[in-house]
């Protein structure tokens, strides 16, 4: 079985760096892709997604998706396009449906930060925003029903905008906890 470990929109690879030191230790592997190492074209959440896609689809094995946030996003369209290969998920703080009021904040948010804050992460603060802005539309409710495999949910006990997102996701999802 192998396990992926899928950064947040504000992270990278690296974040995940502990985690990965743990569950070594525990004799488990995973691999934790750079998203923003995937993409040579423009940045968009497309781009991104198809990208890791035709990476996930050259495993033979099924596979363990954890993702955070928009690494969370990104594990949900793929065990919905691909449910066959998905053996189970982790979901951390990842939202149910984007909302347009958080959106805009943290899109006004993001134009006032330094460059040096995107460049920490990987990625260049226009190549971010083009991300953010493109997560805008996507529609993260459709397909939800193709997604069969055990699912675990997760979120801070004060992140109140991905816990009602999360109790939105567990009533979708068959197998959810």
């Amino acid at each position: 079985m192998i396990n992926i470990l899928i950064h947040g929109l504000g992270q990278n690879n690296q974040s995940w760096n502990d985690v990965q030191k743990h569950l070594n230790n525990d004799g488990i592997l995973v691999e934790i892709p750079n998203l923003y190492c995937l993409n040579n074209k423009s940045v968009t959440y497309s781009n991104l997604y198809n990208n890791f896609e035709n990476i996930l689809n050259n495993y033979q094995d099924k596979l363990n998706l954890c993702g955070l946030s928009l690494g969370g996003i990104i594990a949900l369209e793929y065990a919905k396009r691909h449910p066959e290969k998905v053996n189970s998920l982790v979901l951390i703080g990842t939202p149910y449906k984007i909302s347009k009021v958080l959106f805009t904040i943290q899109n006004i948010i993001f134009k006032f930060m330094p460059e040096s804050t995107f460049k920490n992460i990987g990625i260049s603060k226009q190549d971010f925003c083009r991300l953010f802005n493109s997560l805008q539309n996507i529609n993260l409710v459709k397909n939800l029903e193709n997604i069969n495999c055990p699912t675990l949910l997760m979120c801070g006990t004060k992140d109140k905008a991905n816990i009602k997102s999360l109790k939105q996701l567990k009533k979708k999802l068959k197998i959810s906890k």
